[in-house]
C-alpha cells in the first residue's frame, strides 16, 4: 500500500483498564485497524491526564495509576479512516474520537520500499 500526501489521522483516547469482552480496549480497535486493512495504528501510554470525568490519572501516584490515557494513533487515507470511523460507537463507551488533516511525508516499511509491510 502506498500512503504519501493527504491523509487523515484518527485518535482514540481511552483509559488503559477499558475493556472489550475481557479484552484491552486499545487493543480490539487495533486488531479491527488491521482485519479493516488500514496502513497502520499504534498506541500510545499516557503519563498523566484526565478528561470528561475531571480525574487526574497519573503514574506518580500509585493509588492512581490504573487507569492511566492511552491514545491509539490510525493514519490512512480520508475515505479509510472513515468508513472505519462507525466501527468505534460500538466499542468506545467513554473516551475521546478526534479526526484531523494530515500530510503523510514519508511511510516506509522495513523493505525499504514505500508502504512496504513492517
Amino acid at each position: 500500500m502506498r500512503l504519501h500526501g493527504n491523509a487523515l489521522r484518527l485518535t482514540v483516547v481511552v483509559g488503559e483498564s477499558d475493556t472489550w469482552h475481557h479484552r484491552p480496549l486499545y487493543s480490539e480497535i487495533v486488531h479491527r485497524a488491521h482485519a479493516a486493512g488500514l496502513a497502520g495504528a499504534s498506541v500510545f501510554r499516557g503519563i498523566e491526564g484526565f478528561g470528561a470525568s475531571s480525574v487526574v490519572h497519573t503514574s506518580r501516584l500509585l493509588s492512581l495509576s490504573e487507569d492511566l490515557p492511552v491514545s491509539v494513533v490510525i493514519v490512512d487515507t480520508e475515505e479509510r479512516v472513515r468508513a472505519f470511523v462507525p466501527a468505534l460507537d460500538e466499542l468506545v463507551d467513554e473516551g475521546l474520537v478526534l479526526l484531523d488533516e494530515v500530510e503523510v511525508v514519508r511511510y516506509t516499511g522495513r523493505g525499504g520500499e514505500p508502504g512496504d509491510a513492517a
